[in-house]
């Protein structure tokens, strides 16, 4: 994984490990979710790839697993802040 990898990822988790503490509900969700998509597509971008193209199954590149597995727990993260009181 190259550096520029490591600091997409980096990115990734702060920007997760600062979404529970938001409390501004349906908007702050689709603000997440934007900055999610953001985030794999450089990640893709990154590693040579475009996102959307890779499929799942032999083959695949180790970086679009990587930029999947942050992309899904950046997601989940995103759930907390939909879950969360609106102010």
């Amino acid at each position: 994984m190259s550096s520029l990898q490591l600091a997409i990822l980096m990115i990734i988790v702060i920007l997760g490990s600062l979404v529970p503490v938001s409390e501004a509900g349906p908007a702050a969700y689709g603000l997440c979710q934007a900055a999610c998509a953001a985030a794999v597509v450089a990640c893709y971008s990154a590693a040579g790839l475009t996102f959307g193209t890779v499929t799942a199954g032999a083959g695949v590149p180790a970086a679009a697993i990587a930029c999947n597995a942050a992309f899904a727990k950046c997601s989940a993260a995103c759930a907390a802040a939909f879950l969360a009181p609106i102010p």
